[in-house]
């Protein structure tokens, strides 16, 4: 049977405290030696319309969006009050805001890469429109040391 002498076990508990320093050293992050970085990218288009000389006074707005890979609809409607000639919108729109383009079952419009024809119609009438395409989209991020 070993003999343990006070300088035995303080040797053991010192040697297993240097132990556990090291590993503790080894496996702490050095992200905070590096600048850090987050991206966001959006992909939108903005489409207007605009009475050019004010003739119809106050009038409703109907945007539509159709996705030509899949037929999906996106509609929204603006209230245009008198004076203000015109409106821009913004698709695809947050569905967190009031009016955003959705489908008809209330799906909310989305980005996704490939071509889209839209129009404006006033009145059940189309009065403007065209087509527009999202490409893919994609991020980098670069890690920069800190300068030492």
């Amino acid at each position: 049977m070993p003999t343990s002498t006070p300088f035995s076990f303080s040797l053991t508990t010192l040697l297993r405290a240097a132990g556990f320093a090291l590993a503790l050293l080894l496996f702490t992050s050095t992200a905070s030696q590096a600048q850090t970085w987050l991206v966001s990218t959006d992909t939108y288009v903005k489409l207007g319309v605009v009475d050019k000389f004010g003739q119809l006074g106050a009038y409703t707005a109907k945007f539509v969006v159709t996705n030509q890979a899949t037929g999906k609809t996106y509609m929204l409607e603006k209230q245009i009050p008198a004076g203000q000639k015109g409106v821009d919108v913004v698709f695809p729109s947050e569905p967190s805001e009031a009016d955003y383009f959705k489908s008809d079952r209330n799906e909310a419009g989305t980005a996704a890469p490939g071509r889209y024809v839209w129009e404006c119609q006033v009145s059940g009438k189309k009065v403007v429109g065209g087509f527009f395409e999202f490409e893919k989209a994609g991020n980098d991020v670069t890690v920069i040391e800190r300068r030492k």
